[in-house]
């Protein structure tokens, strides 16, 4: 076995089916490919996953409470293969996916993860657009970080670093590329794409899974340093909200001039980040949807990130 990958997996089927799809169509001797999916949905043993009898399916059963990185890791355990593929079970993968990573991994030898670029249709919404321009802010480079959704890695490599981060709800892939990048270069590739089916489309369903996501911001940064570029991205959320927070207080209480130098101090930089984001995009982006994209996410990874501190939040799906 040449290629393991690795999916795991909660709720939603349509999508992991159309993962698995594309896995099917890739344009590489299928013979050499394993999936492994790992979920938290028994009714899965229900459901006809794929039927292409030359790869081989596994399907494995893991406890509600375990965490993603538990999920992934747990996969790894029950892989075979030399070459660990981890996706999420709403990736659509190009046809040169599977050959394309393992020509990037071999490309130099201190490479050890290498990832593909996100794309999306000409015709997706504004906030799915936005999601993919944040992805691809740096293109065919070495890069600091790289999210879960399209890992490719050797099984050597993954036991060197040590798994993934159990104790994080979310954040993981932080984590885990973080350690990764101590032992050598993480690369996004432009040669190979694939589509994030799960895309946020929708402000309301963003903000409330931005919530969730920012649960696990201030434990991911234990164990690991913080490097100057990363500290922007935990600071300004609850710093926005709390300026905000503070102009209507002191609005309410007739402050007028006061409330409008808070408000100003909140809005500065969600103008900075949001005309970083239009350049990024070339423009293609109209403004008023990237600064409504801020004013929705800033506000929900702070609160996420306040709640992570008493609790764990939920998530349905992934």
């Amino acid at each position: 076995m040449q290629v393991s990958f690795i999916i795991p997996h909660k709720g939603r089927f349509e999508m992991l089916k159309q993962t698995l799809q594309s896995i099917c169509l890739q344009s590489c001797d299928l013979n050499t490919i394993e999936v492994i999916v790992v979920s938290q949905t028994p009714d899965i043993q229900q459901q006809t996953l794929l039927d292409n009898p030359s790869i081989k399916l596994t399907v494995c059963i893991r406890p509600e409470n375990d965490t993603i990185s538990a999920l992934r890791n747990y996969g790894v355990t029950q892989a075979q293969g030399q070459y660990l593929a981890f996706l999420d079970a709403d990736i659509w993968l190009s046809n040169n996916w599977t050959q394309q990573m393992i020509a990037e991994i071999a490309v130099t030898q201190d490479r050890i993860i290498s990832s593909a670029m996100q794309i999306c249709d000409d015709d997706a919404p504004p906030l799915e657009q936005i999601r993919t321009s944040l992805s691809n802010a740096e293109i065919d480079t070495d890069v600091a970080f790289l999210p879960g959704r399209n890992l490719f890695l050797t099984q050597t490599s993954f036991d060197k670093i040590g798994g993934f981060p159990e104790h994080l709800i979310t954040c993981e892939d932080y984590f885990f590329t973080d350690q990764a990048a101590k032992l050598g270069k993480l690369y996004y590739t432009s040669a190979a794409t694939y589509i994030h089916l799960g895309e946020d489309k929708a402000y309301k369903a963003m903000f409330d899974k931005e919530i969730w996501r920012g649960q696990s911001n201030l434990q991911s940064i234990s164990g690991r340093n913080i490097p100057f570029r990363e500290w922007p991205s935990f600071i300004a959320p609850p710093a926005i909200l709390l300026m905000f927070s503070v102009s209507l207080f002191l609005l309410v209480f007739g402050q007028v001039y006061l409330a409008t130098l808070a408000f100003l101090v909140a809005v500065i930089p969600v103008f900075v980040y949001s005309l970083r984001l239009y350049a990024l995009a070339d423009k293609k982006i109209r403004f008023v949807h990237i600064v409504k994209f801020y004013v929705y996410y800033f506000p929900a990874r702070a609160i996420g990130t306040v709640l992570g501190l008493f609790k764990s939040i939920g998530v349905k799906t992934h």
